[in-house]
């Protein structure tokens, strides 16, 4: 890999990296200022990697398992195409329901037991804080690709790198969440990392039934960050430079009156966009169901389908890091 660069973020050849190898990724909260630049930095190297030879050796040899306990096409498949496009090889497990677990065997056995084989683990588990159970037995990296409602780690990366990628900056930003916030947790974590940056306001959009947790807020808040409540989306979307929609969670809810009472709460569609600015993205982590019009996707600021694409460059970034190949 080159070790000079025309990136926006870093010289490529600073050796931040070190302090990453072997290391677990777990939440943002392991993430300084100065580490998200570094990370952004090695994913922008992997997007001109990937754009002018495809593929190439840098973790040949390495192995990934893929241990995921919840459906999963997207994340699944970035961190799949991420090792290969690296020249590693992957584990995929995605229908645990027919393995071992199956049998009754706990989560700490099941982490040991894959990296005798491979060499980092990604995991997608149901549970809160399952990610950190899993750091704790195993001695190989370990990568939480969606703890329940809790972290998303690796998404919110991507979607910090999305932003700098798509507007140029990650301070002086309003940014408004809307839809599902109570259960979203790719929001949870992103408004954690955008506290650490300059001169950032967030807007919360949701039912009442669905608002940002008090805890993220509480933690939120105590960076300075001004935050607002809001029903509709009609009075803060003339200010905001990033809208970022998530879709309400059927699976999410136990009682299914309460997810049919909010499941159309918003839709953004052309007409609702017009009293948008002209330079902004709207984004979205996939699947969406109705809450963005396909009507909206060729409008230069429907920015979702990219982020996903920006997700590939940032997961090839996070694996070399903690294999110590950045």
């Amino acid at each position: 890999m080159p070790t000079t660069s025309t990136n926006p973020y870093l010289p490529f050849g600073e050796n931040k990296h070190a302090a990453w190898y072997g290391k677990d990724i777990i939440s943002v909260k392991q993430f300084s200022r100065d580490d998200l630049e570094y990370v952004f930095g090695v994913a922008h190297e992997m997007r001109g990697m990937v754009e002018r030879v495809g593929t190439f050796d840098l973790l040949k040899g390495k192995i990934l398992a893929n241990l995921f306990y919840e459906p999963s096409t997207r994340t699944s498949s970035s961190f799949t195409a991420s090792m290969e496009r690296l020249g590693g090889s992957v584990i995929p497990i995605n229908e645990v329901k027919y393995s071992s677990v199956s049998k009754g065997e706990s989560l700490p056995d099941t982490i040991r037991t894959l990296e005798c084989y491979a060499d980092v683990i990604v995991l997608r588990h149901p549970e809160t804080g399952s990610a950190a159970i899993a750091a704790k037995a195993a001695k190989k990296p370990v990568i939480n690709a969606g703890d329940g409602v809790g972290e998303h780690p690796t998404q919110a990366l991507l979607d910090t790198f999305t932003i700098m990628e798509e507007l140029g900056r990650l301070d002086n930003l309003t940014v408004t969440m809307l839809g599902d916030l109570k259960y979203g947790r790719t929001v949870h974590s992103l408004a954690r990392l955008l506290s650490k940056f300059n001169n950032i306001k967030l807007n919360y959009v949701s039912p009442d039934i669905l608002k940002m947790p008090k805890e993220v807020m509480d933690e939120v808040g105590e960076k300075g960050v001004p935050q607002a409540e809001f029903s509709t989306l009609e009075k803060v979307l003339p200010e905001t430079d990033v809208l970022y929609v998530t879709r309400v969670q059927k699976e999410r809810f136990e009682d299914p009156a309460d997810y049919e009472k909010v499941k159309g709460a918003y839709v953004i569609d052309p007409d609702v966009m017009k009293a948008a600015k002209k330079e902004m993205a709207v984004m979205h982590p996939l699947p969406r169901v109705t809450e963005i019009s396909t009507d909206f996707d060729d409008d230069p600021r429907a920015a979702y389908f990219r982020q996903m694409e920006y997700g590939l460059y940032v997961r090839m970034a996070l694996l070399a890091m903690v294999l110590g190949k950045a």
